[in-house]
């Protein structure tokens, strides 16, 4: 997720646009999809992006295994060190690389992230998969679009297509990390000294 998007938001300030059925429902979406763009995703890895794309990760590849009757490697790409933001923001705990171990190369990898804003928590994700191996092909799975791209970047699996302002923030809740399944939608907060 971009940094822009951590911002916290007063619950109730913020609408629900997905609540749990929805997120379950979007998510079997995405993996029918990956098995038909992929031929039955003989050769998909998925990684997910922490922290909550690695818990979308794990839920697409628990799908897919239902579709598929076969086991989907998953992981998870730490793109910290990668971002273009590091230098203008507090540093930033490292979170955790996870490749399966028959690797990437040669594999349609699947990037999973929670939400898709800039683009450039994606950009950095491309550069870490290069340090890591040679894909196949790699394509984009997201829970949540809201547009706003600074980069020539878009997702192939889409849950959610949310049109936003930039005075709005998207918060994704799940409940491996915050104990329910919600994206909110809310009025970005003011920073210190900034008028509404």
């Amino acid at each position: 997720m971009d940094k822009q998007e951590k911002s916290g938001i007063p619950e109730s300030d913020a609408r629900p646009v997905l609540e749990g059925p929805d997120i379950a429902r979007v998510l079997t979406r995405i993996a029918h999809e990956i098995v038909e763009r992929a031929k039955g995703a003989d050769d998909v890895v998925l990684l997910g992006i922490p922290t909550r794309g690695v818990f979308l990760a794990q839920r697409l590849a628990a799908k897919l295994e239902e579709i598929t009757d076969r086991k989907i490697p998953v992981g998870s790409l730490d793109i910290t060190m990668y971002r273009d933001d590091l230098r203008m923001h507090p540093p930033r705990a490292l979170a955790r690389t996870e490749i399966p171990a028959d690797g990437i190369d040669g594999r349609l990898v699947v990037l999973v992230d929670d939400v898709l804003f800039s683009g450039r928590t994606i950009r950095a994700a491309l550069d870490a998969l290069n340090d890591i191996g040679r894909p196949r092909a790699v394509q984009l799975a997201v829970l949540v679009d809201r547009g706003h791209r600074e980069l020539p970047i878009r997702a192939d699996y889409v849950g959610k297509n949310l049109p936003t302002s930039l005075r709005e923030t998207v918060k994704v809740q799940l409940a491996e990390e915050d104990g329910r399944d919600t994206v909110l939608l809310g009025a970005k907060p003011a920073a210190p000294g900034e008028q509404q």
